[in-house]
């Protein structure tokens, strides 16, 4: 998504109309700069009752002086946190390709209460102008990948939340999410309780499956014949199945390194020969395309029916999301799935 150069001849370039719209737009609303890369070491990010909250992150320190009233998440699944703790975003990033409205996920509709939110961008392509319309007094963006530019952009329009600089992109847990965006919201307190209960949710599952603990588990997604996307530990979705008691071979690790997948041909299926193989998809009759691949057919995984075969559209969505909102949902849709695979 880096801009490409152009030339002085021609018409200007959509991206430049773009700011040049955003900056029209923050002059006209009085907008100023309320995050900071400036960090006080002498702050430990606790504010007593009333006081201004300070929230360390990747790319500084920000400041937020009273409970928002007006939120816009930037990052594909922070909503979901946002919802649980009572706030209704007013604008959020379309976690796109999964074949359903932002709004419709079974875990969150009730939420939205009949009132889709303003969709502000997909991934980290956020549409600046549609920002500022919505006169945000905070926007949270932990379960992204922005950049410093993005941060500083956004920083001028409000607050600013970022993500964390502690661990990689699209790498930092449901629980860590869901506390920062309570301190954030002003219900720290809440958020606590939240991560408490769906960690019970966890422990209760864990508990009455005990068949699950220590199966080695491989979660892909078949994205073209062939081709297959096989997903590390730092991934939501494996993250989902650890808390079920669920691991993830150190091959798998390892093939994935730090870009949290590794993209594999036929010829490397062995990868994925374990005790639970999780394939999640969109495309519509996937399981024939899998069965189809003679290497697929070979593996040990294949022939003792241990293969599960979820859409995205949920199932696969609340996987994917993993968030203090979806897991619960996923928990009762998955573990009867791992129990009778087919």
């Amino acid at each position: 998504m880096s801009p490409t150069s152009h030339s002085t001849a021609g018409p200007p370039s959509p991206r430049k109309i773009s700011l040049a719209l955003t900056t029209v737009l923050l002059l006209a609303l009085g907008l100023t700069a309320c995050g900071g890369d400036d960090k006080d070491s002498g702050d430990d990010g606790k504010a007593a009752a009333g006081a201004p909250v300070r929230i360390e992150h990747k790319y500084g320190t920000t400041e937020i002086k009273s409970p928002p009233k007006r939120v816009v998440t930037v990052g594909m699944t922070d909503q979901d946190a946002v919802l649980a703790l009572g706030t209704t975003p007013v604008g959020v990033v379309e976690f796109s390709g999964l074949g359903i409205g932002i709004d419709k996920f079974p875990w969150s509709s009730a939420k939205w209460g009949g009132t889709p939110p303003t969709v502000v961008g997909q991934r980290e392509d956020f549409k600046m102008e549609k920002i500022v319309a919505l006169k945000p007094d905070l926007i949270i963006g932990l379960y992204t990948g922005m950049k410093k530019e993005q941060y500083d952009t956004l920083s001028k329009i409000a607050p600013t939340v970022a993500q964390s600089g502690k661990q990689a992109d699209y790498a930092m847990s449901w629980q860590d999410m869901t506390l920062i965006t309570g301190r954030a919201l002003g219900k720290e307190a809440q958020a606590k309780e939240l991560v408490a209960g769906v960690d019970r949710r966890f422990a209760e599952a864990r508990q009455k499956n005990p068949q699950l603990a220590g199966k080695s588990v491989a979660v892909a997604d078949p994205f073209k014949p062939g081709q297959y996307a096989v997903f590390g530990p730092g991934d939501a979705k494996v993250g989902f199945m650890s808390g079920l008691g669920l691991k993830v071979p150190e091959p798998i690790a390892k093939a994935a390194g730090k870009e949290g997948a590794a993209v594999i041909g036929s010829e490397r299926l062995n990868l994925v020969d374990v005790d639970r193989l999780v394939f999640l998809s969109s495309i519509p009759d996937i399981k024939k395309t899998v069965e189809g691949d003679k290497v697929y057919s070979a593996l040990k995984v294949a022939k003792e029916k241990r293969t599960v075969f979820v859409p995205y559209n949920p199932t696969g969505a609340a996987i994917s999301f993993n968030t203090v909102l979806s897991i619960p949902y996923a928990i009762d849709q998955m573990v009867p799935l791992l129990n009778s695979p087919r």
